[in-house]
């Protein structure tokens, strides 16, 4: 889990993205703050979309760890099976989140050409876009009936 840095209007906004261990996108938001509710309900989307993870990798950043700390304890005290479960391990490294820097990079590169955004409502429209084909080109939409499917199958999928 990590941030990035995203200049519109003149303004620098937020990206946050989530990435799993094999380099596939998780959940991606973006925000006009980088402060503890926008690390919360970035996480909370996070949690409610793809369930609990066992561990999560940040950089040194204090409010994404207190962020994972508060929607960890509110989700293992909203479990119905009333288990139970472990915390959620938080690993804090600059070099294990190595992998969604360099997916950032990916990103950025193609948010670069466009030369910034005039508005937030627009960013956050284009953003999920190329989050969308990002995740297209890494193949995130397979099917067990087609294995390798084409981008614009791939895209029907997705939209549906």
């Amino acid at each position: 889990m990590d941030e990035t840095y995203i200049k519109v209007g003149g303004r620098w906004m937020y990206l946050y993205r989530a990435i799993d261990s094999v380099g596939d996108t998780v959940e991606f938001w973006f925000s006009e703050q980088r402060d503890l509710r926008a690390a919360r309900r970035f996480f909370r989307k996070a949690l409610e979309r793809h369930g609990r993870p066992d561990r999560v990798v940040i950089d040194g950043s204090q409010t994404n760890r207190e962020a994972i700390i508060v929607c960890d304890g509110e989700s293992r005290l909203q479990d119905p099976s009333r288990r139970r479960l472990k915390p959620i391990r938080i690993g804090r490294s600059q070099y294990l989140n190595n992998r969604i820097e360099q997916d950032h990079r990916r990103i950025k590169r193609r948010i670069r050409s466009m030369l910034g955004f005039k508005s937030q409502a627009s960013a956050a429209t284009i953003l999920s876009g190329v989050e969308m084909i990002h995740m297209m080109r890494k193949r995130q939409a397979r099917h067990a009936y087609n294995p390798s499917p084409s981008i614009a199958e791939q895209f029907e999928i997705l939209a549906a």
